[in-house]
């Protein structure tokens, strides 16, 4: 359906993992008061992005489910400091920062990827629309959804979606994020079509995304690529992470799921200031070893949402077996290290 920009990657990446994530600090849903809800206590959360800077520290966006019955998501955020990282409370309090409210997200707001752009904050997420429960209706059942932080919160802005003669064949569209590269405004995604394949698609946007108006506005995106394909030992692939600025270029997670179990795993990528792969690292970066990584509500799953440089380290926000938040630390020399033996260029 799309063209595949790079076939040279494949020839890099092994089935093999060596886990260079440190782990910090596990949340689960019990150590988090909902202030702005009755309920008062999630089910449960996870898949959670973060942003931190030196005025509010560390803000976690995780996604979180009040009930079973239809698994309709929300995003809370949860406020930590840096140090909280290292030596974490024992209980957080939350608010409820976005949730279903649109035909583009009846069904719920599930797994953000916070990021800056343009200097103004963004959440971009995955939401369900009120088509996603109607057995009759086979398309755009999940479709990218973005937000910004205005003085008066967080304000949903805009949907992406493929052009028209596309459309018919989404089923849905997750796992996105924007960036900015060579004056070119590129959405990161991961549409599923209904031949059964996943794309790892990266496409052109060309709007004015810092300009709000009243409602969720259409973006119909261009240009749309793959990326590359899933190795043979693989049965999908997705965007994981928004771009970490490092050395004049973007350093991107993914996760790849393998044929065999369908556990997540997580690999990275380098792209330069043109938003082109430059390097892969040659073996998975991370998978799922501790107890709750591997059992809960998903099995065997590491789900990166959210990751930033801290002065030599990135820190890592992610999902656990879609029942808990995990947070873990790379070595930015130490995944230099591995990216530079799978260079492309």
């Amino acid at each position: 359906m799309f063209k595949v920009v790079n076939r040279e990657i494949n020839k890099i990446r092994k089935f093999e993992t060596k886990d260079i994530v440190r782990r910090r600090i596990v949340i689960t849903a019990k150590q988090v008061k909902l202030l702005n809800h009755p309920v008062g206590e999630a089910t449960t959360i996870f898949n959670p992005s973060l942003l931190i800077d030196d005025k509010d520290g560390v803000k976690l966006y995780a996604r979180i489910v009040l009930g079973y019955f239809s698994y309709a998501s929300a995003v809370a955020e949860l406020r930590l400091s840096i140090q909280d990282i290292y030596t974490p409370p024992i209980n957080y309090d939350a608010n409820l920062i976005l949730y279903p409210g649109s035909k583009y997200d009846f069904w719920g707001v599930e797994d953000p990827r916070a990021y800056r752009f343009e200097g103004r904050a963004f959440i971009t997420y995955s939401g369900r629309t009120v088509s996603y429960f109607n057995p009759a209706v086979r398309i755009e059942r999940t479709l990218p959804v973005n937000a910004i932080l205005t003085d008066d919160g967080w304000k949903k802005t805009h949907v992406f979606r493929l052009p028209k003669q596309i459309r018919q064949f989404v089923v849905s569209d997750k796992d996105a994020f924007l960036l900015k590269a060579n004056k070119k405004v590129l959405l990161f995604h991961r549409p599923h079509l209904s031949d059964d394949s996943f794309y790892l698609a990266i496409s052109e946007v060309s709007h004015d995304l810092l300009k709000i108006g009243n409602g969720v506005k259409n973006v119909v995106v261009n240009n749309t690529r793959t990326a590359f394909e899933p190795s043979k030992f693989e049965i999908k692939l997705g965007w994981s992470t928004p771009p970490i600025e490092v050395e004049d270029k973007y350093l991107v997670l993914l996760h790849g799921v393998d044929v065999e179990i369908q556990a997540y795993r997580v690999f990275a990528i380098l792209l330069n200031d043109r938003g082109e792969i430059i390097a892969v690292s040659p073996f998975y970066i991370m998978e799922p070893k501790e107890s709750y990584e591997i059992y809960g509500d998903r099995p065997y799953t590491i789900f990166p949402c959210g990751a930033q440089k801290i002065d030599d380290s990135i820190i890592v926000s992610y999902g656990a077996a879609d029942s808990v938040i995990g947070i873990g630390e790379i070595k930015v020399d130490e995944l230099l290290g591995i990216l530079d033996k799978g260079r492309l260029c």
